[in-house]
């Protein structure tokens, strides 16, 4: 399966709405006839709260998965030990594994997944707080992006449940 990473070089500024993604989401999936699954971590089920917040969403938002324990990770959606144990949970392959297994627990076209480190403590020098991994699984491709927050623990999860609506909404464009 073809997958891409890519590193953002800039801290992530402000976000649209959440919600007014949210809707762009749902309205593409509708339209598509398409669903839509999420596995998060750190936003502990923020990004599903912004999805079901939008009228029609029971129409493509088929479940999702609050994996915030490596055990979990493995258990639910199928992410390797080998992959939690070399790179971490908070990892460019660890929200590779969870994006591509929730699409397949989950059963649905679309699936989003979120991993990082929300605060305020548990950062290192080479894994800072803020530190968040966003992964899609559409068709026959998976992405993840890097992202760097800033501000305390609900600002980063915000953000993080932000980008990763964004970041659906960018996978389901270049099928269009």
């Amino acid at each position: 399966m073809e997958q891409d990473f890519w590193k953002m070089r800039e801290p992530f500024g402000v976000l649209a709405d959440s919600r007014e993604t949210a809707a762009r989401v749902v309205e593409l999936l509708v339209r598509r006839k398409q669903t839509v699954s999420l596995a998060e971590s750190c936003t502990g089920g923020m990004t599903a709260a912004a999805l079901v917040s939008v009228p029609g969403a029971s129409q493509v938002f088929e479940n999702s998965f609050v994996t915030y324990s490596d055990r979990a990770k493995n258990r639910i959606l199928g992410v390797d030990w080998e992959v939690l144990q070399k790179y971490t949970a908070v990892s460019a392959q660890t929200a590779a594994w969870m994006a591509r297994g929730c699409r397949e627990a989950g059963e649905a076209d679309l699936a989003l997944s979120v991993t990082g480190l929300a605060g305020p403590g548990g950062g290192t020098a080479r894994r800072p707080v803020g530190l968040v991994y966003i992964g899609c699984s559409y068709g026959e491709r998976t992405v993840v992006q890097e992202y760097h927050f800033q501000g305390g623990r609900e600002e980063v999860r915000s953000q993080a449940a932000a980008a990763a609506l964004m970041l659906g909404l960018g996978c389901l464009r270049t099928d269009e």
